[in-house]
């Protein structure tokens, strides 16, 4: 042979490679170790969105209660109160309009004034940018829902917070949105996620966003936060890949 080396022999040494079920072998761990990252990544994400939006709802208790404690322990209302050419929530001013044009001015909000600026209010679970997602005003304006039964007529004198006999098991705000089919762009053909500003015991509206692994996060009126699965019977399929219904009644109603 000469100095060419075309056998497995080369200046009295055994050359080794791959065969190709050793390489196709090789493939395989790596592929499986690659599913094993990603699938860890991916859990990580989720904690993560998970961890910032009970940091969210623990600051907007923390708020409520400073809220509560400058109004004679009573609760806000959720509105609507008219201010020009819109109306206020107790979430904040919200104009008159066409959906997703609607001017919002968060400042007006009952909580706003204790949190001191933007970014708590909005999940980070909340996927504005879906396809299937209309802005109720021309921007993000709040990713949670009040508790209705919290809140009393317009006419009628604010709730106390003695009547919420278990802080601990009563819901204050939690993961809200809804389904809309009568606003344009969507429609009973084109069902679309919404932002949605309450939850209540309503047995026809399904307003809480079960968008954490099939649970909702919620905070307590003593300020502690916990998740809640929907109630069986509740759930909205619309929407694919989406799970609205409707928080337990029990955590919701006060004695009246």
């Amino acid at each position: 042979m000469g100095e060419r080396c075309k056998s497995i022999r080369c200046k009295g040494k055994r050359l080794y490679g791959f065969t190709l079920i050793e390489l196709l072998v090789s493939i395989a761990i790596i592929a499986i170790l690659f599913a094993l990252i990603s699938a860890a990544v991916s859990r990580a994400k989720v904690a993560a969105v998970n961890v910032k939006c009970i940091s969210n709802l623990r600051q907007l208790g923390l708020a409520g209660q400073m809220y509560w404690e400058d109004n004679d322990n009573q609760f806000f209302r959720y509105g609507p109160v008219a201010k020009g050419n819109g109306k206020i929530y107790w979430f904040g001013w919200l104009s008159d309009g066409a959906e997703t044009q609607r001017q919002f001015d968060a400042t007006e909000g009952a909580l706003y004034p204790y949190l001191m600026g933007r970014g708590v209010e909005l999940c980070p679970c909340l996927n504005y940018s879906m396809k299937k997602f209309k802005l109720k005003a021309n921007g993000a304006a709040y990713g949670y829902g009040y508790n209705l039964c919290l809140s009393a007529p317009i006419n009628s004198e604010r709730i106390p917070l003695t009547r919420v006999r278990f802080p601990s098991t009563t819901c204050f705000l939690a993961d809200a949105a809804q389904v809309n089919t009568f606003q344009r762009p969507a429609s009973p053909k084109n069902p679309m996620l919404e932002e949605f500003y309450y939850v209540s015991t309503n047995k026809s509206e399904a307003t809480a966003h079960f968008r954490h692994n099939g649970k909702a996060n919620v905070v307590f009126c003593d300020g502690h936060i916990g998740s809640e699965l929907p109630l069986i019977d509740s759930i909205d399929v619309r929407i694919q890949g989406e799970t609205l219904g409707r928080l337990r009644t029990e955590i919701l109603a006060i004695p009246r």
